[in-house]
């Protein structure tokens, strides 16, 4: 098994900006690391989105993935390279979801299928849309995201800044009748400021739901009462890494929201929706500022989702990775680049 390290920048269209605990300037690029395997002539790829909510980076990626040993990595017993990563150091999740996503790709491969049918999903085309995000920024920026998105059938706006009300006063004069998201980014700091900020989008009648309205750290209690009042769906996603998070976001919200980053690999996303259906949760399924690669793996689990957030490749103007397209937000793997594994191939020169 050959493994190398390959950094990338993603360049964004837009300045990225959320709120939350790390609330820092829009950014322009996100810095990469994509993983690849080799072994018996075949060759796989993953991808790691280090989030800084987290504490991750570029560099705390390479320090965990240098660590790693090719030789305890195998495709013959996955939950066993799962549990060797996991021995390595606990967190550094987007690390393991690079080695995890090759590991499942080169499976699939080898095994001359898609890894949704590896993985016993399938996937139903026509069926998966995907909705568009549009981060926190000035009007005039603003007003530029919201038109750049008129493909899309879905916004789904980042709130919990000052200027939550301007932010859908603007979009609903370029999109009176589109659905909308809401992400406050655990931006809204009190139960009682949330559920004034919920009463406010529900007048809207267009939105379809609200994600982590309150900090992670809050108070369950909180959580609890605030589900109890809200006029919308709440979802979980800082709240809600993997399966070991069921309980309190079973208590606390109507749905959660998986990303690989955050549970660590295809495989463990799939037991994170899983078990939150299982739950009688809803779930979506969402992404970092990611390229094809990772959008691809995410979108292989989409049977198992309610919803979908998979726009982190519409984002970006260099997409080193062919995978999974989205036309009008519609997801398909008809046009994909490869017919096995995850369905990808690098569109750059650097990775061929």
């Amino acid at each position: 098994m050959r493994f190398t390290l390959h950094d990338f920048d993603l360049q964004l269209a837009f300045p990225w900006a959320v709120a939350g605990p790390r609330r820092s300037p829009g950014k322009t690029a996100a810095p990469q690391v994509f993983v690849r395997l080799e072994h018996e002539g075949q060759v796989a790829w993953g991808e790691a989105a280090p989030p800084e909510r987290y504490g991750e980076s570029r560099a705390s990626v390479r320090q965990f993935l240098e660590r790693v040993d090719p030789a305890r990595l195998g495709i013959g017993d996955l939950d066993a390279v799962e549990h060797y990563l996991e021995s390595l150091e606990t967190g550094h999740r987007s690390a393991k979801a690079a080695v995890n996503t090759a590991l499942v790709d080169l499976a699939a491969r080898r095994a001359g299928r898609r890894l949704c049918d590896y993985l016993g999903l399938g996937f139903t085309e026509g069926r998966h849309v995907t909705c568009y995000s549009i981060g926190l920024d000035e009007p005039d920026i603003l007003r530029r995201k919201i038109q750049a998105a008129d493909p899309y059938p879905i916004l789904k706006l980042k709130m919990g800044g000052d200027h939550d009300e301007e932010t859908l006063q603007i979009v609903r004069l370029i999109a009176p009748d589109k659905w909308v998201r809401i992400d406050a980014n655990e931006g809204w700091k009190s139960r009682e400021l949330a559920l004034r900020r919920l009463e406010w989008l529900a007048g809207d009648g267009r939105v379809e739901l609200v994600e982590q309205p309150l900090p992670a750290a809050a108070d369950p209690a909180d959580q609890v009462w605030l589900k109890e009042r809200s006029p919308l769906p709440l979802f979980a996603d800082e709240s809600y890494h993997d399966e070991n998070d069921i309980a309190p976001a079973r208590q606390g919200f109507h749905g959660v929201n998986v990303k690989l980053v955050k549970a660590g690999g295809p495989r463990a996303a799939m037991r994170a929706l899983q078990a939150a259906r299982g739950a009688g949760l809803q779930t979506m399924i969402g992404c970092m500022i990611e390229s094809s690669l990772l959008i691809s793996a995410a979108a292989h689990l989409a049977e198992l989702a309610d919803y979908l957030d998979l726009d982190g490749s519409l984002l970006i103007t260099n997409d080193p990775f062919r995978g999974v397209t989205a036309d009008l937000g519609r997801l398909s793997f008809a046009r994909a680049a490869s017919p096995h594994g995850l369905g990808v191939q690098p569109a750059n020169p650097s990775f061929q």
